[in-house]
C-alpha cells in the first residue's frame, strides 16, 4: 500500500504558512481573545463578589448566635470574643478586594438592636458594577450599584 503525503512548495521551493494565512489566523485568534478576555474578567469580578457576600452572610450569622447568646449584638468583628467581639479573620480573598466595614447599634439597649455590616469594593475591583455590598440586622441585603447583585 503507498501512502502518498501530499507537501505544499512555496515560490522558493520550500513548504511552509502564506503570509495570508498567518494573518487569517491572528485575526481569528484577535476576535477570539476580544471575546473571551472580557467575560473572563466579568466571571473574576462576580467570583470575588461572591466571596464578600459569603463573609458578610457568614458575619449575620455569628452576630445572630452573639445576640441569643448576650442579648446584644457585638460591636466588632475582630475582636475577640473575651473583649465582646465576634473574633473573626476577614479572609485574605476578600480583604484584599473589599473593604469591610461594620455598623454596630449606637446602644444595644435600643429594642430590636442593630447593625449593618458593608463590603466596599477596592483596586481592581472597585470596577464592579454592584458596587459597595450591604447587609443589616434584618438580612436586608443592598447594592449601591443596583439590583440583582444578590
Amino acid at each position: 500500500m503507498n501512502v502518498r503525503v501530499s507537501k505544499r512548495i512555496g515560490l522558493n521551493g520550500e513548504s511552509g504558512f502564506t503570509l495570508i494565512e498567518l494573518i487569517v489566523t491572528m485575526v481569528v485568534i484577535g476576535i477570539l481573545a476580544a471575546i473571551a478576555i472580557p467575560s473572563y474578567q466579568d466571571y473574576v469580578l462576580r467570583s470575588r463578589r461572591a466571596d464578600a457576600q459569603a463573609f458578610l452572610l457568614e458575619v449575620a450569622a455569628r452576630q445572630q448566635h452573639f445576640l441569643v447568646d448576650r442579648r446584644a449584638y457585638s460591636p466588632s468583628i475582630t475582636d475577640a470574643p473575651a473583649d465582646g467581639g465576634l473574633g473573626m479573620t476577614i479572609p485574605v480573598r476578600v480583604s484584599n478586594f473589599y473593604d469591610v466595614t461594620f455598623t454596630p447599634a449606637v446602644n444595644n439597649a435600643v429594642s430590636p438592636p442593630t447593625y449593618t455590616v458593608s463590603a466596599a469594593p477596592k483596586g481592581v475591583q472597585s470596577g464592579d458594577r454592584c458596587g459597595t455590598l450591604g447587609l443589616t440586622q434584618n438580612g436586608v441585603r443592598s447594592a449601591t450599584g443596583g439590583t440583582g447583585c444578590w
